[in-house]
């Protein structure tokens, strides 16, 4: 029955402070996700992507988002709940009831797990899949929000190989003295002028119908003219400047794992690839690698930096004083993550000194936790 009052304390604890976390996290998530939403509009009203694109973009990087916050709001919401159970004496239950020290600092390691667990589930397999997805959403869209790039009496190079010029728009489809070049091709230069045309987006392949105009054909040191009383010009081939190639950070982890491995370690050319596995991704590869697999590892060191605050009681006259220090401590530690997975990718230094410096932070602190309570 002793042992099951135990559970039940470790349990409102462990569940009050899951409680705060998840609040806190969709909350932010939220804020940060409608400032991001904001700032890629231009995927619309530059780039000329639809909405249905736009949206579905948005909504695939939740989990970049949520990856990226985590282990600031775990530190965060932990030290508020082990500051709250301390402020409304619920700390001396876990001491009355026979629970040391020792036994629950294994307990918050043990729960700290789960959220490494997730951490690394999210940086490993979702984010990376989630964002290729958003990736491969641009690389099939057409530009299907056309009519909103075309302004009277300006430039539009917004698609890759061609320039438009429009004079006057009569109605939101239809204009006049319409310009077009056409450098899509390697040597040849196509200008087309039509004194009027309108936009059909509503098939499948958007094309302008041009009418009463004429076609300009420059190849090399060739041109031909020729004038058309109606043609027909097909946007359907033609995409956005919007980057489509896959980054590396949307590429999955077993890639980049045969990447490292196989070219950059071993020196195997038959893992080559020009945009994804070459010389000059070695850098980004292992930086990438770093922050998937190794940041997670500073959850514990978080974890043991709020457990200092068990060593003070509110009683204390510097209590607040201890508070902050720890606050700041742990902030450090984040800043700390930050910054080594980000140089990680410099050199092989780096690299072990990103993969061993939580794990030395974790067990200092540990060490230095256990002498303090054996001394008080």
């Amino acid at each position: 029955m002793f042992e099951f009052n135990k559970k039940l304390i470790f349990k409102k604890f462990f569940v009050d402070n899951t409680y705060y976390f998840i609040i806190s996290l969709s909350c932010i998530t939220l804020i940060v996700w409608v400032i991001q939403a904001v700032n890629y509009l231009d995927f619309v009203t530059e780039d000329g992507h639809g909405l249905a694109v736009y949206f579905k973009y948005m909504l695939f990087s939740i989990p970049k988002i949520i990856s990226k916050l985590m282990l600031l709001i775990f530190f965060i919401t932990f030290f508020y709940t082990l500051n709250k159970f301390e402020d409304s004496n619920e700390l001396k239950i876990f001491w009355l009831n026979g629970i040391n020290v020792k036994r629950f600092i294994v307990n918050i390691i043990s729960y700290t797990s789960i959220f490494v667990l997730i951490h690394i589930l999210l940086t490993v397999f979702i984010v990376p899949s989630s964002q290729n997805k958003a990736r491969t959403f641009i690389q099939s869209s057409n530009i299907d929000f056309f009519p909103s790039l075309i302004s009277e009496r300006k430039f539009i190079d917004t698609v890759e190989g061609l320039t438009i010029y429009i004079e006057n728009k009569s109605s939101f489809k239809n204009y006049g003295n319409i310009f077009l070049k056409d450098a899509k091709e390697k040597d040849k230069v196509k200008i087309i002028y039509a004194k009027k045309g309108y936009l059909d987006n509503e098939s499948e392949n958007p094309k302008l119908i041009l009418y009463d105009g004429k076609i300009t054909n420059i190849y090399g040191q060739k041109i031909n003219n020729f004038n058309f009383d109606k043609t027909i010009f097909d946007l359907s081939t033609y995409i956005t400047k919007s980057t489509i190639v896959f980054k590396i950070q949307e590429l999955s982890t077993i890639v980049l794992v045969n990447c490292y491995i196989n070219y950059h370690l071993l020196k195997n050319d038959e893992f080559y690839d020009l945009q994804m596995c070459n010389d000059s991704s070695f850098n980004t590869t292992q930086e990438e690698l770093t922050k998937r697999i190794i940041k997670p590892l500073y959850y514990f060191t978080i974890a043991i930096c709020v457990c200092f605050l068990l060593l003070f009681s509110k009683e204390k006259s510097k209590y607040r004083l201890y508070r902050t220090n720890i606050f700041l401590f742990g902030f450090v530690i984040l800043i700390i993550s930050e910054i080594s997975t980000s140089l990680s990718g410099e050199s092989f230094l780096n690299l072990y000194t990103s993969i061993f410096l939580p794990i030395l932070i974790f067990f200092i602190s540990l060490i230095f936790l256990n002498q303090k309570f054996i001394k008080y």
